[in-house]
Formats: structure tokens, C-alpha cells, sequence
């Protein structure tokens, strides 16, 4: 159960991420040419695979007790910030990502940007575009990886999920040449966001010295759970929605 988690989760976070992060590069290649913002990426990629070489090994030494109530605590605070998110979206409390505006911001911004050279970079702009775009985005999955690999001990495993996320996604997106406007990307998050929340809520419960009936069985019951109350939260948010629109209607009238 918890192998399968761990992979969806971060197969589903790493391809929103990496939606985002196309979308960037896409615009960059897309309006100055496709070298300059490859060669970002690769850059990118090869920084990613440094902190997660380095990171991976130094959280394996920490003793599991205290890895699990650390990184239990972090998932869950980043697993909320997820939820509150998508939560405001699907109550329409918050705009939902625009991914087509967001590429066409990103072309006017670079149709507008002067072209400068520096060293074996000939576009210093796409360079960083592209650069930027998939360093940080990316620095989300592999803190994803990282910790989920390091609790589970299967850090291959988290990272086969984050690398079919991106390879699905790039391919799509190259094939398509547009932003992935279609993705239900709120939709995703949402589910990060449970899986996310629920992770944290049981490592950080059994490191504090809690143990969980059932074993990893209890995220059978965690999972839904949480869900649940989110569903709840959007279900109230748009009552309340809909209520204070009705009143400001009749006082206006």
C-alpha cells in the first residue's frame, strides 16, 4: 500500500510540476530557438541530480525516528499549503491556473528581451529562462523524492515515478508544441495534497512514538479521510460563496 502511495504521489506531483515548467521552455524555445533553452535545462537537470545525490544519502544516515518526525512535519506543512490551494481553487475562492496565459506572458516576455551572448551560451536569455523554470519547479520533486525515498528506503522507486511523470509529460507537450492547458492540473494538486497531508499526519505520528493500528494499513483509512474533509471545506466554501453573492445582490437592488 504504501509503495503504490508513494509512487502516485510522486508521479503526480512531479508531473504538475513539470507541466509549469514546460510551459516556461516551451515559450522560450518556441520565440528564440530551441539551443539556448535545451542547453538551460540541461543545466538545470544536472543541478537537480546534485541535490538529490547529496541530499539522499546525508537524510539516509539520520536515525528513522527522528527522519520521520522531521520530514513527517515538513510533508505535512507543504502537503497543506497543496490542499489550502486547491481546495480555494475548486471552491472558486481562487483563479485556477492558466496555463495558456501563463505561455503567452512568458512569449511576450521574450519576444521583448534583447538577445545577449556569453561564453558557449548564445541566447543568455532563454538560457536562464529555461533554466530558472525547470530549477525550481524541480527543486519541489526532489524534495518530494527525497524525503518519501528516504522514509520508504526506496528512493529508486520515488525516482522512477518522478522520471515516467516527466518523460509522459515532455513527450506530450513536445508532440502537442503547446502549454498542456487540458491537464486537470487543480485536480492533481488536490490529490498531491491528500497524499501529501496524510504522509506527513502518519510519519510524523510514528515519530513522536505513536504507533498506528495496522500498521501502513492505517492510510487506507488516513487517505479518505482527509479527502473527505476537504471535499467538506470546498462543499462549505462555496455555500458561503453562493450566500454572501445572494446578499450583496440584494442590497444592490
Amino acid at each position: 500500500m504504501s509503495g503504490t502511495a508513494l509512487v502516485l504521489a510522486v508521479f503526480l506531483a512531479c508531473a504538475v510540476e513539470a507541466v509549469e515548467a514546460l510551459t516556461i521552455v516551451l515559450a522560450a524555445g518556441v520565440t528564440r530557438g530551441w539551443r539556448s533553452p535545451l542547453l538551460g535545462v540541461g543545466a538545470a537537470l544536472a543541478a537537480l541530480a546534485v541535490v538529490v545525490a547529496v541530499l539522499g544519502p546525508a537524510v539516509g544516515r539520520i536515525p528513522i525516528g527522528a527522519m520521520q518526525l522531521v520530514i513527517g512535519t515538513l510533508l505535512l506543512v507543504f502537503g497543506l499549503q497543496w490542499l489550502r490551494k486547491a481546495i480555494l481553487r475548486a471552491s472558486g475562492n481562487k483563479a485556477l491556473h492558466d496555463e495558456d496565459k501563463i505561455y503567452q506572458e512568458q512569449v511576450a516576455a521574450a519576444a521583448n528581451a534583447s538577445r545577449e551572448n556569453r561564453a558557449f551560451v548564445t541566447d543568455w536569455y532563454g538560457f536562464t529562462l529555461a533554466f530558472k523554470g525547470v530549477l525550481l519547479e524541480g527543486l519541489e520533486v526532489a524534495f518530494i523524492v527525497v524525503t518519501f525515498g528516504s522514509v520508504q528506503g526506496q528512493i529508486g522507486v520515488a525516482t522512477l515515478g518522478a522520471a515516467a511523470a516527466v518523460v509522459l509529460v515532455v513527450a506530450v507537450g513536445l508532440l502537442v508544441r503547446a502549454p498542456l492547458a487540458k491537464v486537470p492540473e487543480n485536480t492533481m494538486k488536490f490529490a498531491v495534497g491528500v497524499l501529501l497531508t496524510a504522509f506527513g499526519t502518519f510519519w510524523g505520528a510514528e515519530g513522536a512514538g505513536a504507533e498506528w493500528p495496522g500498521a501502513d494499513a492505517a492510510l487506507l483509512v488516513l487517505v479518505p479521510g482527509i479527502l473527505a474533509v476537504s471535499l467538506a471545506y470546498v462543499a462549505l466554501l462555496r455555500r458561503a460563496g453562493v450566500t454572501a453573492r445572494t446578499e450583496n445582490a440584494g442590497v444592490a437592488s
